[in-house]
């Protein structure tokens, strides 16, 4: 007879306890044990028993557990049971995190993490192949739109697999949220019923309610060529930007500019000379909202930095060169006022576009949920890599499947208030997918690429690769306590699954943009699993934080422009620039939706500070720890450094970073 130490937790969130009565069952190598309790788990909480066996069951494989339902089916979300032993035993932990529902039986095994090779009893192969069967049914792919990454069938989020759901307590937020930014709206539509609308401090009628400190020195400081700069280094998109290595093709100089053609020269033999081109937009059909037709250009931007780090503007083209159409405009910062900042909002306007629909949606959001639908189809959960993973694919699923039917579905709000909206974005993102290549979602690929590496100014790039190393660490750390040797890696048939069905099937044949098919050796699997979890935490934290702050002070990036790009510099008015801006009604939107998608989620999992303990082995719990270290010193080193800046740049500090794509 042996004495066995129980534990069972609930998960904290509402409504994670149950009614029902929950029978155990304890499955040993030497034989099997009904545990006689009548347990009726409680929300948050640990419950502790002891329980005499008359049996020696040896070395636990399985926690079996049931629900017993007599009229309602009370679902219950298991944390996670340990059990320990006789004697000097072990404690075992079967890892659940799951919702247990209906009358069957779930066998949760040890939860040491294994490969499929190395199993030293069938029962654990038994198992993790009958798992994936049972899941490839349950997470299906689908086509959202074509020649765009699939995404999970799901037609709404009622239709998701339950533990692919937000939690109640981030659905009540999440939608109290969106409640409250209606309601926010509905109150300045009605305060500004009556008042004038012809200059830009109208704006100011509207600009109260959730807002950052940041968004408030946009507000004050959004016309000023240095904040202009300063954007596309360390603003809510830092991907456009590139050092020049030639002058643009598409650059023509009118006669007279001369002189600028020289400067740029200079600017260029210095290294000195950046651009962003906004080519991808050219051509892109625009929306039509309530009647009224809206605008979209492919601007060029020419900017120089300054030996103390400024990025300032030096020209602006609003609209490639056409052989239908005149020579374009260069605007100067020597222009009339009113036509350098209508040209600076042009930009603006079209760096809303791509970095919502390509460098947020996509390379993001929808790269995750390639990840996430993938890991669920193919790792089981004893592979060491799902034990990686799963922590960093949280509320995914859902988020982007309500992106899908409530932002860029048919009358969603792109459709209502965004200049690509009506179709225009889904030919963006079908180009923009084009464009995403593996070595674009490495930080010391991309900003190599773009010649961004080594400015003291580039805050994003700095930090993006401190994280980078920080992650690779970790990843390094964990993929080395199970793959001793690259041909594990080979053989490994689960992981060679998972990497196909990502860039063959999820990725739409994407090994034709650097993506691999196959891991031939740790390296390389390391590589590939540092992408995955920095575009679902740090990256996706870089692209999302910044709405918050540069977007709602709505000039400084309209999701909209109303008039067509100007062909000349001449009579360019404030009702010019007004008329082009978006009208009350999308500016409102544009505030509402972006605080909302914007802002820091109540119940957010810091990177690399989940609570989940899904790896068991003393060594795989000092690699997270190291993890956890490393982040804590690069916080410190962040916070030190922010002191000295007069525009702090907190995006990738790792307190703020989610641990995955849940917004």
């Amino acid at each position: 007879m042996g004495r066995y130490r129980i534990r069972v937790a609930t998960g904290a969130w509402l409504f994670s306890g149950s009614h029902n009565r929950v029978q155990l069952w304890l499955v040993g190598t030497r034989g099997e044990a009904e545990l006689q309790l009548r347990l009726r788990p409680a929300r948050g909480q640990e419950e502790e028993f002891d329980r005499d066996i008359p049996k020696d069951l040896g070395p636990l494989q399985f926690v079996k557990l049931c629900k017993h339902h007599s009229l309602v089916d009370d679902a219950w979300f298991c944390d996670l049971i340990t059990v320990q032993g006789p004697g000097t035993c072990e404690e075992a932990a079967f890892p659940c995190y799951r919702w247990v529902q209906g009358q069957g039986v779930l066998s949760l095994p040890e939860g040491t993490a294994r490969l499929p090779g190395d199993n030293a009893l069938d029962v654990f192969q038994n198992h993790r192949e009958k798992e994936l069967k049972e899941r490839q049914k349950l997470y299906c792919w689908d086509t959202w739109k074509e020649g765009l990454p699939l995404t999970i069938a799901a037609g709404c989020q009622d239709d998701l697999p339950p533990n692919m759901r937000f939690h109640e307590d981030k659905r009540l937020d999440f939608e109290w949220a969106l409640k409250a930014g209606a309601l926010e709206m509905v109150l300045k539509r009605v305060y500004t019923l009556l008042s004038p609308w012809n200059r830009l401090e109208d704006f100011d009628q509207i600009f109260w309610g959730q807002k950052s400190a940041l968004a408030e020195k946009v507000h004050q400081c959004w016309r000023d060529d240095e904040l202009f700069g300063y954007q596309f280094l360390n603003g809510a998109n830092p991907m456009l930007l590139r050092r020049s290595a030639s002058l643009p093709s598409r650059l023509v100089l009118p006669p007279g500019l001369e002189a600028l053609g020289a400067q740029l020269e200079r600017e260029l033999q210095n290294g000195s000379l950046f651009e962003a081109d906004f080519i991808l937009l050219d051509g892109i059909p625009a929306n039509v909202i309530r009647g009224e037709k809206q605008y979209v250009a492919a601007p060029l931007v020419l900017l120089k930095m300054e030996p103390d780090g400024k990025l300032l503007p030096v020209a602006i083209q609003i609209q490639p060169p056409s052989p239908r159409s005149p020579t374009p405009p260069l605007f100067l910062p020597s222009d009339p006022p009113l036509a350098w900042l209508l040209a600076k909002t042009w930009v603006r306007n079209s760096d809303f576009q791509l970095h919502q629909l390509q460098y947020h949606l996509l390379n993001t959001h929808l790269v995750a949920e390639v990840i996430a639908v993938a890991t669920m189809r193919h790792l089981p959960g004893l592979h060491p890599v799902f034990k990686l993973l799963i922590p960093h694919i949280r509320y995914t699923l859902e988020i982007n499947t309500r992106a899908r039917s409530q932002l860029i579905s048919e009358g969603g709000i792109f459709d209502k208030a965004v200049s690509t909206g009506g179709g225009g974005h889904v030919h963006l993102l079908r180009r923009a997918m084009a464009q995403l290549t593996y070595c674009s979602l490495c930080p010391p690929d991309d900003l190599a690429d773009r010649g961004l590496l080594g400015i003291p100014s580039a805050l994003y790039a700095h930090d993006a690769l401190q994280l980078w190393g920080i992650i690779a660490r970790y990843v390094e750390g964990i993929v080395r306590l199970f793959y001793h040797r690259d041909d594990i890696v080979r053989g490994d048939p689960e992981l060679q699954a998972w990497c196909r069905e990502i860039t063959e099937v999820g990725l739409c044949q994407a090994q034709d943009r650097g993506f691999p098919v196959s891991f031939q050796s740790q390296k390389q699997l390391c590589h590939f699993l540092t992408m995955c979890v920095f575009t679902c935490t740090a990256q996706h934290g870089a692209i999302n934080q910044g709405q918050l702050d540069w977007y709602a002070w709505v000039p400084n990036a309209p999701c909209t422009m109303r008039m067509p790009p100007p062909t000349s510099k001449e009579e360019i008015t404030m009702a010019t620039v007004m008329a082009s801006l978006p009208d009350i009604r999308q500016a409102c939107l544009q505030m509402t939706i972006t605080w909302h998608l914007g802002r820091r989620q109540p119940d957010m999992v810091p990177l690399g500070h989940h609570k989940e303990k899904y790896f068991s082995s003393p060594k795989a719990k000092a690699v997270l720890n190291q993890f956890q270290t490393d982040l804590e010193n690069l916080e410190r080193e962040i916070t030190a450094r922010n002191t000295r800046l007069d525009l702090p740049y907190d995006y990738l500090k790792p307190s703020r970073i989610e641990n995955s794509v849940t917004i």
